[in-house]
């Protein structure tokens, strides 16, 4: 019997998205564990039967197309760009909270005339040639172009693309832009029109591996589970309070009257056991969105609350992970 994990999962190879890719999943609780820097494949002992790989952004988009890899943690900007027609992958979380970039058009500073795609297109239409846009991204590029109507000539290019104006091989490039300060460096400034595909990292996974594999759809719902309940807790903070009242029901009444303090399904009110008997006092606990915090402090205070903690909330975990039952959905 094989006793190797047979699962894959590959994660960046390096730069700031592997960090932020180590990091991300080790909040979620899924840490990986590499045996030596050098070497390209690692452990997650919260998940022995998964095999963790290192791979570029765009390997993994092929890897997992063609079945060699069964997951991946990739940006959308190269999904979109690598992923074929076939529909082999499929995504399985696309909002993983990092690597955030877009793929914009950007022309030099000094076509003050050109503010946005129609003037672009009025602008490159006094040319003698097509418009000469360099990118690293043809597919997604061309699509775009395409749809705007503008004719052009796409530039491979595999070094800085920045420069491609100055030099003078391109007009104009289509490039990821994160802050925007490369683009201001090299006298470039995105249009606020031509965003061609806005990015940030995610899950996915190949298709038939899911549908035929039944250690591989097991692992997708684990996988998912502990990402969307780190990602659900991310996003609120547990509230507990001290407040008089007659009864738990009465409590909870006065909660329901107010907006922020609800909790998932409603509060947990407990009896509070005080040196002097027959005080009424009672815990109130309530889960509340990070956002809301300012408003449901006040809302507590304004119907009697004290001693109110606020903490973090690690997990939060469904029933059953929302995006693995639109998984399932999606496999049919």
């Amino acid at each position: 019997m094989n006793s190797q994990p047979n699962i894959r999962l590959s994660l960046p190879s390096k730069g700031r998205l592997q960090v932020d890719s180590m990091e991300f999943l080790a909040e979620c609780g899924l840490t990986v564990q590499k045996l030596n820097p050098r070497q390209y494949q690692a452990k997650m002992p919260a998940l022995p039967d998964l095999t963790v790989l290192f791979q570029r952004p765009s390997d993994i988009v092929v890897s997992v197309r063609q079945g060699s890899v069964d997951f991946g943690i990739t940006g959308i900007d190269v999904l979109e760009e690598k992923r074929g027609a076939d529909g082999d992958i499929i995504i399985l979380h696309d909002a993983l909270g990092f690597g955030h970039c877009s793929l914009k058009l950007a022309v030099p500073e000094s076509w003050t005339d050109v503010t946005n795609i129609p003037s672009l297109k009025k602008y490159a239409g006094t040319f003698d040639h097509p418009l000469r846009v360099a990118t690293k991204f043809p597919v997604l590029t061309e699509r775009f172009l395409n749809q705007k109507n503008i004719p052009h000539t796409l530039i491979s290019a595999e070094g800085t693309l920045e420069t491609a104006p100055t030099i003078g091989y391109a007009d104009i490039i289509s490039d990821l832009v994160s802050s925007g300060q490369t683009l201001q460096d090299n006298r470039l400034r995105a249009l606020p029109d031509g965003l061609i595909q806005a990015s940030q990292s995610a899950l996915i996974a190949n298709r038939k591996s899911l549908q035929t594999n039944p250690e591989a759809l097991e692992m997708a719902r684990r996988l998912l589970e502990y990402i969307e309940a780190h990602l659900r807790a991310k996003e609120n903070l547990l509230v507990v309070a001290n407040m008089r009242g007659l009864s738990p029901e009465a409590i909870a009444q006065k909660l329901f009257t107010q907006t922020s303090v609800g909790g998932l399904q409603g509060p947990t009110v407990s009896p509070i056991v005080t040196r002097e008997s027959n005080q009424g006092w009672y815990s109130v606990t309530v889960v509340v969105r990070r956002d809301h915090l300012p408003q449901a402090i006040g809302e507590l205070r304004s119907i009697g609350g004290s001693g109110i903690i606020v903490s973090p909330v690690t997990y939060i975990f469904e029933e059953e992970p929302p995006r693995y039952t639109a998984m399932l959905a999606a496999l049919k």
